[in-house]
C-alpha cells in the first residue's frame, strides 16, 4: 500500500509523504472511511511524524481527509457534490486550454501527445489501470504545459482530488479504457487539424464521461460515496453536446 520514503532526495519529505498518501487514497489502497494514524503512517514510510502531520493538513485541504475531534482521522467518502463541482471547473479550464492548443501547440508537443496515446494503448493491452491513469493525467497535463499554461493545470490539479478516485474506480468497473483512448485520439486529431470547435467538442465529451460512470459506481460501491447530491445537480447533466 505504501512505500518507504527515500530520505536522501532533494524533494521535501512532507511533499513526498503527501504524494504517497494521495496516490494510495486515489487508487483505493486506503479506502473511504478508513482511519489513519500519524504514528502508523510514519512507521510504514520510515519518517518522523512531522512530515506526516504536514501531509495530513494538505490532504485535509484537498478534501480527502478529515480530523474528527476525540474520534480520530479518517479518509472522507467521495462527495458527489464535490465531484460535480470539480468537473464543472475542470471543463471550463480545459476547454479553453484545448482551443488555444489548436493555435499554439508545437510539433514536439504533438509528438509527445501521440507518444502518450501509444503508451495508453500498451497499458490497456497489459490491463494496467494504474499506469493508464498516470498516462491519462500526463495527457491532459501535456496539452496545458505544451502551450505554456502551467497555472491552468495547477488549478485543475487542485480541484480534482475527488474526481481522481472516481476515475480510478471507473476504469475497471464502469468505463472501457478503449472508449477513453478513442476520446483522447479525437482530441489529438482536432488539435493537429487546428480545429478549435472540434477540439472543444471532443474534450467536452471526454470530460463528461464521468457523468455516465458516477451513478453506476455509487450503486456498486455505496460505502465509498457520500450521496450529498444527485447527478441532476451538475450543470452539464441535463445537456448533451
Amino acid at each position: 500500500m505504501l512505500d518507504r520514503i527515500e530520505v536522501n532526495s532533494h524533494e521535501p519529505v512532507a511533499r513526498r509523504v503527501f504524494r504517497e498518501l494521495r496516490n494510495a487514497i486515489v487508487t483505493m489502497g486506503i479506502r473511504p472511511g478508513q482511519a489513519l494514524s500519524e504514528q502508523e503512517i510514519a512507521t510504514r514510510l520510515g519518517v518522523s511524524r512531522q512530515p506526516v502531520r504536514e501531509a495530513f493538513i494538505k490532504l485535509s485541504e484537498a478534501g480527502l481527509l478529515k480530523v474528527r475531534p476525540q474520534r480520530g482521522t479518517f479518509i472522507v467518502k467521495i462527495s458527489m457534490k464535490q465531484v460535480f463541482d470539480a468537473r464543472f471547473v475542470r471543463e471550463a479550464v480545459e476547454l479553453a486550454v484545448v482551443r488555444r492548443a489548436c493555435a499554439e501547440m508545437t510539433a514536439s508537443g504533438m509528438e509527445a501527445l501521440r507518444a502518450n496515446l501509444d503508451a495508453q494503448r500498451k497499458a490497456a493491452t497489459e490491463l494496467d489501470p494504474v499506469r493508464f491513469m498516470d498516462l491519462d493525467e500526463s495527457f491532459h497535463r501535456d496539452i496545458a504545459l505544451g502551450i505554456g499554461c502551467e497555472y491552468a493545470w495547477r488549478v485543475v490539479e487542485e480541484t480534482k482530488a475527488q474526481m481522481d478516485r472516481v476515475r480510478y474506480l471507473s476504469i475497471p468497473h464502469a468505463t472501457p479504457v478503449e472508449r477513453l483512448i478513442g476520446q483522447h485520439q479525437a482530441v489529438v486529431d482536432a488539435i493537429a487539424a487546428q480545429d478549435a470547435d472540434a477540439a472543444e467538442a471532443a474534450m467536452r465529451r471526454h470530460l463528461r464521461e464521468i457523468l455516465t460512470s458516477l451513478p453506476e459506481l455509487a450503486e456498486r460501491f455505496p460505502d465509498f460515496f457520500e450521496r450529498d447530491l444527485g447527478p441532476e445537480s451538475d450543470p452539464a447533466a441535463a445537456t448533451t453536446q
